[in-house]
């Protein structure tokens, strides 16, 4: 009697494992499908605006632009106060702008897919947005000897094509939640005064390389980001990893939180907000 208990005993225990990684498994999928259609209202898809983080951390982003190049001026104010920061640089203003290109990569920072030529993305194509986006790849690689993971589409003109053109070559589409609009002229007074109003945990800011007031801008503007607390990360220390999802309205990369004991926290995929 007892050998048959104890059979029948590691008999339930085995089917019990089994019915947990059963499980465990629909709910991965579960969640992976649900990623893609949170992802998605009204089937229309949205980049990444903002991270939703407990950290204190935010990020400082660059854009090459037509105007007079900064670039060294920019690195040099980085360097002084330690600040590592993502670059967007087109691979024909890499090409005209060889040894300012070379600064950043040398610097430590990192490089951003913009694509090669800086089209307004929704007027293309969604294969020939590709060839832009790998042409500029190839540059960037070549370079640097690195590969970009992040796409700022030009302009921060997206649609669907343009996120899945970027999504089907391994990129993920990043804009920002701050505009410095240093490329408008705005003072550095007005500037550091718009970006301490908007300061919040998981920010992009966006800047221009040729922004004719950035460089004076800067150092004020990294100071008042650290006195109120947070720390300047590049994006690859500020995007998330594993599971997420991007907000449909705020488009803000939100973590998804597998709901399996000690493992992760029950976290709706709807916000209520």
């Amino acid at each position: 009697m007892l050998i048959v208990i104890g059979r029948n005993r590691s008999r339930l225990i085995l089917i019990l494992i089994i019915l947990l990684i059963i499980i465990d498994t629909f709910q991965i999928a579960m969640f992976t499908a649900a990623k893609a259609v949170i992802s998605t209202v009204s089937g229309r898809l949205v980049p990444v605006y903002s991270v939703l983080t407990q950290e204190p951390k935010v990020s400082i982003t660059f854009e090459s632009s037509a105007g007079r190049d900064l670039t060294r001026e920019i690195l040099k104010v980085l360097e002084d106060y330690g600040v590592m920061a993502t670059f967007f640089l087109s691979g024909e203003w890499m090409e005209r702008n060889k040894d300012s290109a070379r600064l950043v990569d040398a610097s430590g920072h990192e490089l951003g897919n913009y694509t090669y030529s800086a089209p307004y993305p929704n007027s293309l194509l969604k294969a020939d947005l590709k060839r832009e986006l790998e042409k500029a790849h190839k540059y960037i690689e070549k370079a640097t000897g690195k590969a970009p993971k992040v796409f700022r589409p030009p302009y921060g003109e997206y649609s669907n094509k343009v996120i899945e053109a970027a999504k089907e070559l391994g990129y993920e589409t990043v804009i920002w939640s701050i505009e410095s609009l240093d490329w408008r002229g705005t003072s550095s007074d007005d500037m550091l005064k718009r970006i301490s109003e908007k300061l919040h945990k998981g920010a992009i800011i966006r800047f221009h390389v040729t922004g004719p007031n950035t460089v004076e801008a800067l150092p004020q503007i990294i100071e008042a980001i650290r006195d109120a607390g947070y720390e300047i990360v590049p994006l690859s220390q500020l995007l998330l990893e594993g599971d997420y999802y991007i907000h449909p309205h705020t488009g803000e990369m939100r973590p998804i939180h597998l709901p399996s004991s000690g493992r992760g926290e029950r976290r709706g995929l709807v916000d209520e907000t």
